[in-house]
């Protein structure tokens, strides 16, 4: 099993996080990002490691970590589909795409396609309430989502 260590240029970003911040529990949340999309997920371990890093406990890490949605504490697919369903795209059918979604890869909410390529999530808003529905993919958004562009998005993903 390989150490559980930032990179040095991982290092770098979390000191440049922390000289942003009073103190480290500050900076908890980017160094929990940076952590993030270096291992893929957050593990246990790397949780402890982040905790120990930065003199935080690791039950305050993981209360962190567990209370916001963009931090993934399972492992993930290559493409993470994140739908919405909030106010806005609920009302614009957000539950209407998350169905969609998850009958078209036969998986539900929180299932990883048996070849790893998607994750399907539920999540909280986004912030593209103007944009509903829509879901993030990855670290980017797709908007105004319809079936068409769905299927198109999902071939597109697939055959990459």
């Amino acid at each position: 099993m390989n150490e559980i260590k930032f990179t040095e240029e991982n290092l770098k970003k979390l000191e440049e996080a922390k000289s942003r911040y009073p103190n480290t529990h500050a900076a908890l949340m980017p160094a929990l990002w940076i952590a993030q999309e270096q291992f893929g997920w957050l593990s246990e371990d790397v949780m402890r490691y982040v905790g120990n890093i930065l003199n935080i406990p690791y039950e305050h890490v993981l209360g962190v970590a567990e209370f916001y949605t963009m931090y993934n504490k399972k492992p993930v697919g290559t493409y993470h589909l994140q739908v919405c369903t909030n106010i806005s795209c609920m009302l614009c059918g957000g539950y209407d795409v998350l169905d969609y979604i998850s009958n078209k890869l036969n998986i539900k909410p929180g299932e990883t396609t048996s070849d790893g390529k998607f994750t399907l999530s539920e999540v909280e808003c986004l912030g593209s309430c103007g944009t509903a529905p829509m879901m993030q993919v990855n670290n980017y958004y797709e908007e105004n989502l319809t079936k068409e562009k769905i299927d198109q998005l999902l071939e597109k993903l697939s055959n990459s």
